[in-house]
């Protein structure tokens, strides 16, 4: 691959960059707190790319160009579908193969007297397997659906500390007034209370607490498909 074909793969890739960070496509594979080093990074491509193509130029005036096989600029073709092509965030089918990454916390806010309460998935969970701070309280809480293989509805969020490559589920289980019918990744706004009960995940025995549902929504997905609670 010729130095045009680098700096076009760099340019491309740069482009790829700026256009995810200035846009919610970014928080498909970064957390939220990354768009400057995101941003940064495509510049910085695109400054090389075009430095790189002035100095092939420049020497080329003086010695003459050798052409390169066209094959190499299929490397583009990675790059292009980056661009154009945006990856889903994880939802189900990984939620319920990986075991439940809540951890006790360290410390919790205090709540809002008001109710319903909106928390994170994070949030409740934590709550709800190490505290009593949700008992009588009526809460609100959004994430997608998950069913284990013996039909358990589970509401989930993929908790990451930097990346989607880290990205591990945080899980409720639910009980009460459910839909009738449960779809896989279909997102939702679930109220209901405090159910004192927790079960073990059957992937690593961690611990998953429920909540009793009263009212359930379909909602679309956010844009930031993430929870980043624990990390901010």
């Amino acid at each position: 691959m010729n130095r045009q074909a680098q700096a076009a793969v760099m340019f491309l890739l740069g482009g790829a960059l700026l256009h995810a960070g200035t846009t919610d496509l970014y928080l498909r594979y970064v957390k939220s707190g990354l768009r400057p080093l995101v941003l940064a990074a495509g510049v910085v491509l695109i400054a090389a790319a075009l430095a790189t193509v002035w100095y092939e130029r420049k020497r080329a005036g003086r010695h003459g160009g050798h052409p390169e096989p066209g094959v190499a600029w299929l490397l583009v073709l990675p790059v292009l579908a980056l661009i154009l092509i945006a990856p889903p965030a994880l939802g189900s089918y990984s939620a319920v193969r990986t075991g439940t990454a809540l951890q006790p916390p360290y410390g919790l806010d205090p709540l809002p007297s008001s109710d319903p309460v909106r928390l994170s998935v994070v949030d409740y969970a934590s709550r709800a397997a190490y505290t009593h701070s949700l008992r009588g309280r009526t809460v609100r809480v959004t994430g997608f659906l998950a069913l284990d293989a013996h039909g358990s509805p589970y509401l989930v969020r993929m908790a990451l500390n930097c990346c989607a490559a880290d990205a591990q589920p945080v899980k409720i289980g639910l009980t009460g007034q459910l839909p009738p019918v449960l779809r896989p990744d279909a997102w939702m706004e679930v109220t209901g209370v405090y159910a004192p009960r927790v079960t073990r995940d059957p992937v690593n025995n961690g611990v998953i607490p429920y909540l009793r549902v009263t009212s359930a929504r379909p909602v679309a997905t956010p844009a930031d498909p993430y929870d980043e609670t624990w990390n901010k």
